[in-house]
């Protein structure tokens, strides 16, 4: 008899993986953890009962989430990741080689042990990388009391539900803004628009609130089902705003192994927004606009006339116009 795996993220709709074999299953002190063979997709991470990612189409999310960031601003060498307990994200950091120090805070240990056994393929050797600082605890906490600043902070958060809602505060933003160096990027997974309309559109309102630019990309991850996956972005600059030829140049620099999802065309292409997209997307908040200083209070008298060169005479001005008439009245001293 099969054995299924039911995915109930939204409600009135579901996923199935066909369940091959059960390699891990227990508790953390957060949320539920699962490892399991998939049919389709290979290995399958799960919490609390959602699909995280999946040995067949992790590269997609991983890829985006990294690279796109990274090669738009073209200097990266500090990165903070916020969550990515599975490791995946952490790996295709270190695939630059001008990053000299990649920061991973993830609350859940248990996550990251699980992924270290079990998903190797994902995370490869990331986790004992001489670049890697590894802390387990609460990434909210550290961006609101570290000193240390960063190029690039990716927050690769699950769902705003459980530990993970802090995650997705106005508050949690403003300190990732405060650990971030001048020209520095924000990138986050704002889940699927079609499914989660709202939460890109709070997000996009909070980060406008927070950074002078912000905006959206889109990938197609298999597993995160009903169309494109939203990643969201902020800088205090316009990220899209480059010359493709730079981006092209980057890439051939950085030399990155055999990518399976990420290239300079999808990197433009990304930030092209489908309408229903595009409409979730608060539009910015005009600049206020400056009025002009009243000249003068009004007291009853008439303002002081600005002295001004003398008109040229014309043809028909009669020869008493080459002096200008002089107020009857003395001038009023300015206070």
């Amino acid at each position: 008899m099969t054995t299924w795996f039911n995915e109930t993220l939204y409600k009135g709709f579901r996923q199935s993986h066909e369940v091959k074999k059960v390699l891990f299953e227990g508790r953390s002190k957060y949320q539920n953890v699962g490892v399991f063979e998939s049919g389709r997709f290979g290995r399958v991470l799960a919490l609390d009962g959602v699909v995280q990612c999946t040995e067949g189409d992790e590269f997609v999310y991983h890829e985006m989430l990294t690279h796109l960031p990274i090669l738009a601003h073209g200097k990266v060498e500090s990165v903070l990741i916020i969550g990515g307990g599975d490791g995946g994200i952490l790996e295709e950091v270190l695939k630059h080689k001008s990053v000299k120090r990649a920061t991973m805070v993830e609350i859940d240990g248990e996550v990251i042990e699980v992924a270290r056994k079990y998903l190797p393929k994902i995370c490869g050797k990331a986790f004992s990388d001489k670049r890697t600082n590894l802390i387990v605890g609460d990434g909210a906490a550290y961006v609101a009391e570290t000193r240390n600043r960063y190029d690039l902070v990716i927050v690769d958060r699950p769902d705003p539900v459980g530990p993970a809602t802090v995650l997705f505060s106005e508050g949690f933003y403003r300190n990732c803004r405060r650990v971030m160096k001048p020209n520095a990027i924000l990138v986050a997974q704002n889940g699927v628009p079609h499914m989660q309309g709202p939460e890109l559109t709070e997000a996009i309102k909070l980060f406008q609130k927070i950074w002078a630019d912000s905006g959206s990309y889109l990938a197609v991850v298999p597993t995160y089902v009903c169309g494109f996956m939203s990643m969201t972005w902020a800088c205090d600059r316009d990220i899209t705003d480059i010359d493709p030829r730079q981006v092209f140049a980057r890439f051939d620099r950085a030399k990155l192994p055999a990518l399976r999802y990420y290239n300079p065309e999808i990197h433009f292409a990304a930030f092209a927004l489908p309408n229903f997209v595009a409409g979730l997307i608060p539009a910015p908040k005009a600049a206020p606009k400056t009025t002009p200083k009243k000249s003068a209070k009004k007291t009853g008298r008439k303002p002081v006339a600005k002295k001004s060169p003398a008109k040229k005479k014309t043809a028909k001005a009669p020869a008493k116009a080459k002096k200008a008439a002089a107020p009857k009245k003395k001038a009023a001293k300015r206070r």
